[in-house]
């Protein structure tokens, strides 16, 4: 009998009440206990959503970060948030946002927030865990272990999730350089004390996340596994070892020797390594295979699944389990929400809680056979087929533009040295230039104004006027802050792909379909599903309204091909290559478009170039290669006086600073002031050739930078890159903070330019 289980599942809410529930907290208009029952709710209406599951993971939830989660468990916080009294969320909320509910005391105002970088390949972000060589561990798992209690308590056959020690070495950083895995002997022990505690509380199975086996692991590192496993081998509960996102490669043998009870494997990007595996385990072991796809929404086809899975099943009996492929973190929570949705559409598609229902089929069909759920395989195969020959996925005219893409698109018509010289002839800019990235605060008014337009309650003519009240706004607070490049404010904007996907052809839109990109921060993807076709302008008319306010120069703001592909659920018939070229032409046009209009700085966002790039070094270049190629044809119809910009935002760029170079914006903003200008090391092997702005300001974070703090990460950006190449900006769009913080913070930041360039006359 084949078993069923699941890896993770949605933590925000059907309704996003973590959300809510999070920012009424920090705002005081919450109390703790309200916010740990909501919790409590939330844990319970989810392990419900399970039923018929055999194993249902505990631990899973979070109320910011599993990573950070993990830290506070191993005793691991930063010195700089360790001496304040109160409850342990608190201090928690301070590692991951800078601050917890509004402060107490002057004393209690804030702390620099932890390092936050992007989960493996997705658009989840984590807090990164903090080391040096003096490192200590102690073990406090009260909450996990309350959550083991309270599925007990419900009837839940609970599997906890937790991270194991080799990854959670491995996402850190060791902030006086020292070795990493040095640490491995201290922790542990500390991982035997929570298995053991756990085991205490009744856990059997222990679900334990090592997918850094699915990236290159040098002999250190894959030594590092056999020492922990080992070491660990003797714990009373089942160790059953989670690796996704990938295959693993010249680490399947590593991973199927481990002294582990079960190893999962992604069955969706690893289908092939299934057979190999049967033959390196132990003939005691689980294998668990995750036969749904954890991180995409199209239904699985599940006919195609059977015929893979059943000789499989035959061989391991209940030795086998299935299961997504990672986490159901990544997907929406349920389909049935969506009620505007096109019907044929919602035929493709999977939710978490769908997805979950696939598994049982999967199962029942495994177990009893095929006739006792013919029903549910032959409606899944139907609208398969239908997706499959739809006339909604091909467009000719996009076929043919693709097929006139000519190496010629992606280039400029002279070098960076020449353009730049012809651009401060046109733009005058002072040394140091101020900018901000586009988005400013999107305040309750300016949903309440979009939400009433979109269910017809306000016209086309009262719309418009309230978002150039809006844009108006947004210019008079830059003019008097005295910022030199401005934007329009993205008032319009509700997402920066979902506002493009709404206005290209081959885009569709959930209602409800949101994820979690950090913390209380959810997002909500558009399914990308055929050919795309740009019928007219996007952001011209916003954008003309905006310059005609002012004489200083405002930023046409447009989001990439790159991260329209990497933040959008993605269409799985076609490589991601060419999804990408055809989004690339689609925002050439609108490029163009805006230069004609007598726009002279164009911003295009690649946020999420770096999240696509597979997981091993060894196949970045081909990834990179088509990447760039599509900026670049996005970008570079342009004549040498119009500048283009690009922004990139919490990721690790110093390994790809090369092809971020190739892009060949005039001018990169990137995300540096969390991390404390670490991105300038990749500086001392290379020299970048265009301008760049380094991050100054963290937005995530409700505290406001001083003008010292962004003078001391500007002078040590002056020390790589030259002077007369920098820009000075925040690290992210503005949307998410309040007025109240944007002033200040931005006034501190134009303060800081005027010191600097004081400091060269």
């Amino acid at each position: 009998m084949a078993l069923t289980h699941n890896l993770g599942f949605p933590r925000i809410g059907s309704n996003r009440e973590l959300k809510f529930a999070l920012e009424s907290y920090w705002k005081g208009q919450r109390s703790l206990d309200e916010l740990y029952a909501l919790g409590a709710e939330l844990r319970r209406r989810h392990w419900q959503f399970h039923d018929g599951l055999d194993w249902i993971p505990v631990g899973d939830f979070s109320f910011y970060d599993q990573v950070l989660d993990m830290s506070f468990m191993l005793g691991n916080i930063p010195e700089r948030a360790q001496g304040f009294g109160g409850a342990w969320l608190d201090n928690y909320f301070r590692v991951a946002r800078g601050r917890s509910a509004p402060a107490a005391t002057p004393e209690d105002a804030g702390i620099t927030a932890g390092e936050m970088t992007k989960w493996f390949d997705t658009n989840y972000h984590y807090i990164v865990p903090e080391f040096s060589a003096a490192t200590a561990f102690s073990l406090d798992a009260s909450f996990l272990l309350a959550q083991v209690q309270e599925a007990r308590a419900q009837g839940i056959r609970a599997k906890p999730v937790i991270i194991g020690p080799v990854t959670y070495l491995a996402l850190g950083k060791a902030k006086d350089g020292s070795d990493r895995l040095a640490l491995l002997p201290r922790l542990v022990p500390i991982y035997r004390q929570l298995l053991e505690a756990l085991a205490e509380a009744g856990a059997e199975w222990v679900q334990i996340d090592e997918p850094i086996l699915v990236t290159e692991l040098d002999a250190e590192w894959r030594h590092a596994f056999n020492l922990a496993y080992h070491d660990l081998k003797s714990s009373r509960v089942k160790l059953l070892l989670g690796t996704y996102f990938g295959p693993l490669q010249d680490n399947l043998r590593l991973a199927a020797e481990l002294p582990v009870a079960g190893l999962h494997l992604d069955g969706v990007q690893a289908r092939e390594e299934a057979l190999p595996l049967l033959g390196l385990m132990h003939a005691t072991k689980v294998l668990s295979l995750g036969v749904v796809h954890g991180r995409n929404i199209w239904k699985t086809d599940l006919g195609a699944v059977l015929d893979w899975l059943e000789p499989i099943a035959e061989r391991l009996g209940n030795r086998l389990w299935l299961a997504p492929s990672c986490s159901l973190l990544h997907v929406p929570v349920d389909l049935e929400r969506e009620q505007a949705l096109d019907g044929e559409v919602k035929s493709w598609l999977s939710f978490a809680r769908q997805k979950l229902d696939e598994l049982k089929i999967l199962a029942t069909a495994l177990n009893q056979g095929r006739a006792a759920v013919s029903a549910e395989l032959e409606a899944n195969r139907i609208a398969i087929e239908q997706r499959r020959h739809s006339s909604r996925i091909h467009r000719s005219a996009t076929q043919a533009a693709l097929a006139g893409v000519t190496k010629q698109l992606g280039q400029r018509r002279h070098g960076y040295e020449i353009r730049a010289a012809r651009q401060d002839e046109q733009l005058r800019l002072p040394l140091f230039p101020t900018t901000t990235i586009g988005s400013f605060p999107q305040t309750s008014e300016i949903r309440r104004v979009r939400r009433d337009f979109k269910a017809g309650e306000l016209d086309m003519g009262a719309y418009r006027r309230a978002m150039q009240d809006e844009i108006a706004r947004s210019i008079r607070e830059q003019e008097a802050l005295g910022l030199d490049v401005l934007v329009h404010g993205e008032a319009e904007r509700n997402d920066m792909v979902e506002y493009f996907g709404e206005q290209l052809e081959g885009y569709a839109f959930s209602q409800q379909g949101w994820v979690q990109s950090y913390g209380s921060r959810c997002v909500k993807p558009p399914i990308l599903l055929g050919d795309i076709h740009r019928p007219k302008a996007m952001t011209v008319d916003w954008i003309r309204y905006a310059q005609s306010l002012t004489e200083r120069p405002v930023k046409g703001m447009l989001t990439g091909p790159v991260t329209m592909l990497n933040w959008s659920f993605v269409r799985d018939d076609q490589p991601r290559s060419v999804t990408c070229m055809q989004l690339a032409l689609a925002i050439r046009e609108e490029v163009l478009d805006l230069e004609k209009a007598g726009v002279r700085v164009i911003q295009i966002d690649e946020a999420a170039l770096r999240e696509g790039l597979p997981l091993r070094a060894s196949e970045w270049q081909t990834y990179l290669d088509w990447a760039v190629a599509s900026f670049r044809v996005a970008a570079n119809g342009v004549a040498d006086e119009t500048q283009i910009h690009t922004h990139m935002c919490y990721s690790e760029f110093n390994d790809i600073m090369e092809a971020i170079a190739a892009m060949d914006a005039d001018v990169i903003t990137i995300e540096t002031s969390r991390s404390d200008m670490e991105l300038l090391q990749a500086f001392d092997r290379f020299k970048y050739p265009n301008s760049m702005g380094p991050g100054v300001y963290d937005i995530h974070s409700p505290n406001i930078p001083t003008t010292q703090r962004m003078v001391d990460l500007m002078r040590k950006a002056a020390e790589r890159i030259p002077a007369e190449r920098l820009w000075v900006n925040p690290d992210c769009g503005l949307k998410t903070r309040q007025w109240h913080e944007v002033i200040p913070a931005l006034e501190h930041m134009v303060e800081a330019a005027r010191i600097l360039r004081d400091d060269r006359t």
